[in-house]
This record gives C-alpha cells, structure tokens and sequence, in this order.
C-alpha cells in the first residue's frame, strides 16, 4: 500500500474505535453481537471486502444482518464471488482485524497481509462491494459504517442494494459475475419463469384440484414477508396469505427458529388454521419450514428442513432415474449422474433412515452452511439442509452442460417425452432454486411446485417417515472452546471422559442418540439428543446437560 492509502486508513479507522472487553469471533454466520457493538466491526469489515474485490478481481458482498437473532442483535457477513460464503483461508484474517486495537496496529495488520497475500493494487478495473442490510433498526447506521470502510480503499465503489433478504444478495453477487442482470426484479423474474416450467410440465393425471392452492406464511416481522408480498402479486396459481409481514417485533414468537425449536404456533396463527398449508421463514429469510395447526390447540406438526430435503430428494432422484432410461425402457449409459445428500448431526435419524431406504448417498459434516455447501458441491447435484430449515440444491457445470445438450436432443427427436421434460424439469430446478446459499422464497415455490407435481397434502408430505423425538438445548459455559470434537461433531475428543459419560447415559434410553457441541455464535454448549419418546429424549438431554456442568462448569 502507498503512503497515500495508509493515511487514509489511519484517519478513517481512527474514527471507529473498538468496544473495550469485546474479542469479536467470524463464525459460520459471520460476526453478531449487540448492535450497539458492530460499528467498528462493520467498518473493517467493509475494509476486508474491499481488499477481497481486488484480490478476486470480482464483485463481492456485505449483508448486515443476525438472521433469526433478537431484534437488538445485529451482525455482518461477506459473499464470496461465487455467491457464496468468505473462503474460510480468509476468516482468521476477518478475527484479526476485528480485534485490532488501534488504528497503527490495524494499519500494520492490513500492510502485512496484503504482502502475504501478494494483493495488487494496479490495474483492478473495478473494486466494488455489494451492500445490503435486513429490516433491524440499527441496519442504517452499520451500512453507513460498511460504505467508510469500502471506500476508505482508494478506488473502491459501495453499492447499497437497500433491504434485502440475505439470499437475495448473494444471488445478485453471483449474477453480477456471471455477467447477467443483478436486481431484485430480476431476482423475482428468474423465479417466476422457472416455476412456471415446472408447473407447465405437471404430470397430466396428477392435476387434480385435491391440493389447496392455499398457503398462509409467516414472514417472522422482517424482510422476507414484506418481499413475498411483492412476488405473491405477480403469482397466479397460489392464495398466499402474508403474517407477521412488520407489524410485531422481529422474530418474537414468530419465524422458523421459534416454529422449529418450540413446534408451537407463531405468532398470528391459531385454531382457525386448522387444515390449511403453513410456512415460517426467519428474520432475513435464509431458513423455511412447513407445518400445520393441530386441533384445537397451540401446537403444530411440523414439517422441518430435513423433510423438505427429502421431498427435494425424492424428486430429483424421480426426474434423473426417467433421463437415465429411454423411451424404449433400456437404461442410457451417456451420462450417469452423481446425486449426494448432505447433513449434519442435527438431521433427524429418521430422515437419515428414509433417505438411505431411498437409495441415496448420505454423507454428514460438522454443522454449517459452508462445510455442507462444500461437501454438496462434490456431486453432480447435491443436496443439503438443516433440520431448522437452511439448505439448497446445487448442480455442476457438467451436469448441466449435459441437461442442456440432451434437451435439445429430445426437443429434436422426442419432444414432449418424459425424458423431455424430465431434463426442462431439472434445468427449472437449477433456475428457480438459489444456488448460491439457502433461500426461504426459492425454496418455498419449489416446495409448492413438488407437491402441486406430486399431488400431495402437506399430510401426504409429513407422512414420508415418522421423526424421532429430540430434544435441543443450550448451556452457558465458562469456555466453549474447552469443547473438541470430532466425526462431523457427533463426538467429543475433548474433555476428555465426557464422552464416554455421554455413552453411558445414551445407552439408557431405546433409540437414544445424543452429542454436545460448542456454538459457533454464542459462547454456550449446545445439546442435542433424541430417543424413542419425547419423555425419554427430554431426560437424556437433561441428564447430559448436568454432565456438561459436571465436565465444564455453568458460567
């Protein structure tokens, strides 16, 4: 760096001193916290997604946001140019320029670890960054704090996309370096086309008028309900009834953590419900799931991200096996495409069980999105989602080369075959689902588009296997960090002892299965265990939350 970017990032950062007694942590969800804590965060955040434009040559993205956090929370995180998460080589760099304490050793960090990194300043033809915020009060300021960073790089452009969900900003990252239109018109635009395919291409005895057209979501108080009431005005074939759209606190009895976690009713939902098709989405609508009022009562059935996996699944697997054959029933040896499923301990045993029934390769990695993303990314089209309801589909260049190619070639020789439209199916799923992190509106349409294809109720859908009982809790500890683990975290290698402790316990219950973990965001142990009736599953998790005390101690 010349002398004349140095002093202006003295100046500039000299105005965004650190909150003392704060070491700031870049998880699998970026930074969170207080928002009143976030500003000099932000601001080098932005620094670091400037730097990450000129080293990539590329746009790249900065969402403010917590997700499914406590409206007082607030956070940021960066979008790779793939759409995608900021590679992990970069995350220790992130800490560390988080926790700088003062402008000179901030200056001295960012001097060292361009040279490390050997990033180029001359002939960048554009250094530009993406911005893009959630509906949180404290948003507007963060933004203002990002746009000083950014800009504190000589050259470098902000671009505030505005109030955004979370998914929408990565796509837009994506398209932009693909070259296409990166707007939320088109964002809509690209939906809307790909769902109208897939429903075009329904099966002709399987339009029966036995599925309700009719959806009620809540929108969790944040931005997805208030941008599905946008795209539900250009949506002819679904009544969707838009809740908890800005008029309640964000993500306060309502939204899909709290659906997904407590299985009670959100806010704004009741009795009256009974029956009909329900949907949650969290505070920037990266997570959905599905559930319906039971009777008479607060509670729901609910149908979690491992369910939508394996209806997801259950299709793809459907649309590949028929391009597979030929319309003469021998099986075509041209292209033989790999289909994985990824999950983490989390999942259901009973998903994992189905899925496998199913045929399907299931692999697991520790928990978060960009470890699943990664493992996914290994297949031809692979799958991944968290129980609580964050997930997408992803395909290969290769496989879709050859979806492309072999539709023009059924188009020509055999068009309107099964085989045709398994492969238009296919190339809508890979339009209409948001390849570059989960999206709760993509994948909200392609679960409405699979059950109008499938001709199921979300009965039908909830009926695909029983889930066991779990149980999820979270202890305050003195030191996560003291927590090590290993095998996609479904062992604890440190301390050591606690684990065969945990086996004990386990052992105790018929179909018990149990692991601890440290957070990622919050310095708690979490617990989760299941077995085979919710009384059992609730008394496993307490029994090894009293280990966990016993091992590490409550803070």
């Amino acid at each position: 760096m010349n002398e004349q970017q140095r002093s202006i990032l003295l100046d500039s950062s000299s105005r965004f001193p650190i909150p003392s007694g704060v070491k700031f942590s870049y998880g699998t969800s970026g930074f969170r916290a207080d928002a009143s804590l976030l500003e000099s965060t932000v601001f080098r955040v932005g620094i670091l997604a400037a730097l990450r434009s000129i080293h990539t040559r590329s746009v790249i993205g900065l969402m403010i946001t917590a997700s499914h956090n406590e409206v007082s929370d607030n956070g940021v995180k960066v979008a790779d140019p793939s759409g995608g998460m900021l590679t992990q080589s970069w995350e220790p760099f992130a800490d560390a320029l988080a926790n700088a304490p003062d402008s000179h050793a901030l200056l001295k960090l960012l001097d060292d670890f361009v040279k490390e990194e050997n990033i180029i300043f001359e002939g960048v033809p554009t250094v530009e960054v993406f911005l893009g915020r959630d509906t949180r009060p404290s948003g507007t300021s963060l933004v203002e704090a990002a746009k000083q960073g950014i800009t504190s790089i000589m050259g470098a452009i902000a671009t505030d996309m505005g109030v955004v969900t979370t998914p929408q900003l990565h796509w837009m990252v994506r398209s932009k370096n693909k070259g296409t239109e990166a707007s939320e018109y088109s964002y809509f635009d690209q939906l809307l086309v790909s769902l109208r395919c897939l429903l075009d291409y329904i099966p002709q005895g399987n339009k029966s008028n036995d599925v309700s057209d009719k959806l009620i979501v809540d929108g969790a108080d944040g931005v997805g309900g208030e941008k599905l009431e946008k795209l539900k005005t250009r949506l002819s074939y679904l009544k969707i009834d838009v809740r908890n759209r800005g008029d309640g606190v964000l993500n306060e009895g309502v939204g899909a953590d709290y659906v997904q976690k407590e299985k009670l009713v959100p806010r704004g939902f009741g009795p009256v419900d009974t029956g009909i098709r329900c949907a949650s989405l969290d505070g920037d609508a990266d997570r959905l799931v599905y559930f319906s009022v039971l009777p008479n009562s607060n509670k729901i059935d609910l149908v979690d991200g491992d369910k939508i996996l394996s209806l997801f699944a259950l299709f793809l697997k459907e649309q590949l096996s028929i391009l597979s054959g030929s319309e003469d029933g021998k099986a075509n040896k041209s292209y033989q495409a790999s289909l994985g499923v990824v999950q983490t301990a989390y999942a259901n045993g009973a998903s994992t069980d189905y899925l496998k029934q199913l045929g399907l390769e299931v692999v697991f990695t520790p928990t978060g999105v960009k470890y699943l993303h990664e493992k996914a990314a290994e297949y031809d089209v692979g799958i991944y989602f968290e129980a609580n309801g964050h997930g997408t589909v992803l395909f290969s260049e290769n496989i879709l080369s050859w979806l492309e190619i072999k539709s023009n070639e059924l188009a020509s020789t055999s068009k309107d075959s099964e085989q045709h439209k398994a492969a238009l199916r296919l190339l809508a799923v890979s339009k209409l689902i948001n390849q570059a992190v989960g999206d709760a509106l993509s994948g909200l349409l392609l679960v409405e588009a699979i059950l109008k294809h499938m001709d199921w109720s979300i009965d039908k859908w909830s009926e695909l296997y029983q889930d066991l009982p779990s149980r999820q809790l979270k202890v305050k500890v003195v030191d996560r960090t003291a927590v090590i683990t290993a095998n996609a975290e479904t062992i604890v290698v440190r301390p050591t002892g606690i684990q065969d402790a945990i086996d004990v316990e386990t052992a105790k219950y018929p179909q018990g299965r149990c692991f601890i973990r440290p957070s990622g965001t919050e310095d708690v142990v979490r617990v989760y265990a299941e077995a085979s009736t919710q009384e059992a599953a609730d008394s496993l998790a307490h029994s090894v939350v009293k280990l966990v005390d016993q091992f590490l101690g409550f803070k």
